[in-house]
Order: structure tokens, then sequence, then C-alpha cells
């Protein structure tokens, strides 16, 4: 209960996913930086990707504009 955003798994399933729903804009934690470097740009493309390293920075994103 740090406020810290952990890093997650199976990234690509997720982007896939998420834009197969129609989202546009992800929330990924910063640790997972080099896992989005290394999706392929068809999947990439059309997401805005943030990254969060506390849930400060998650909830700028989700809940400000």
């Amino acid at each position: 209960l740090t406020g810290k955003v952990l890093p997650i798994g199976g990234l690509r399933e997720k982007m896939v996913a998420a834009k197969g729903a129609g989202i546009t804009e992800l929330v990924v934690p910063y640790e997972n930086e080099k896992d989005v470097n290394e999706i392929e740009e068809e999947i990439k493309k059309g997401i805005t990707i943030h990254y969060a390293k506390t849930y400060e920075d998650v909830y700028l994103v989700a809940f400000t504009k």
C-alpha cells in the first residue's frame, strides 16, 4: 500500500484486448517500458501510452484532462 505501480505480465495480450475493445489510452507501469518497446507497431498504432510510477500518475491520467 505504498502507492507504487508494480510491473505486470502479459502486456502484449492486454494491449491487443484493449485495442479490440476500442480503448485508445493506456496506463502502463513505468517498469514495463522495455516490454512496450518490443511490441509490434501495428498493435500500438492508435493507442496513447502513459507510463506510471505511482498512483498519483495514474490518477492524473484517469481523472484529469
